[in-house]
């Protein structure tokens, strides 16, 4: 018993992460995915309140925003313009803050060196991947109570 348990810490050691540290990995997405989603609500709710455009105008001119060629093209009015890029403004803002914290979880939370052994142990051991997605589902239906 006690060879068998000393080699499964050996494996884990090997892996270069611990079960503890997958969970911390899986605790540091889950904070992502939520900053994620909390963007696209944010943009969601400045398109849907604004008083410039349609949703279906904004999809359409939100398409070619960076192209002032086709906005012409497309007969967008100065609003127009402005919103797109006050929009976009806003969603670079959330996106540094989501890098930012990206940085912060993988570096001081996780560890950089378990962050870059896990990342590379999900896209290529299938037994990590799967103690990976059991973790999260964990996590995701503490969540939801």
């Amino acid at each position: 018993m006690i060879v068998a348990g000393s080699g499964v810490a050996k494996a884990q050691t090997e892996k270069g992460f611990t079960d503890e540290d997958l969970k911390k990995y899986a605790i540091a997405m889950d904070s992502i995915d939520a900053m994620k989603e909390n963007l696209q609500a944010v943009v969601t709710e400045m398109v849907q309140t604004n008083t410039v455009m349609s949703v279906q105008r904004y999809n359409q001119l939100f398409k070619i925003a960076k192209d002032s060629t086709k906005l012409a093209e497309a007969k967008a009015t100065a609003e127009e313009v402005d919103f797109l890029k006050k929009v976009e403004a806003r969603r670079e803002e959330e996106i540094a803050k989501i890098n930012s914290t990206y940085q912060a979880l993988a570096k001081d939370f996780v560890g950089a060196k378990q962050f870059s052994a896990i990342y590379k142990a999900l896209k290529e051991n299938e037994e990590v991947k799967a103690k990976y997605e059991s973790i999260s589902k964990e996590l995701d239906s503490k969540g939801e109570e």
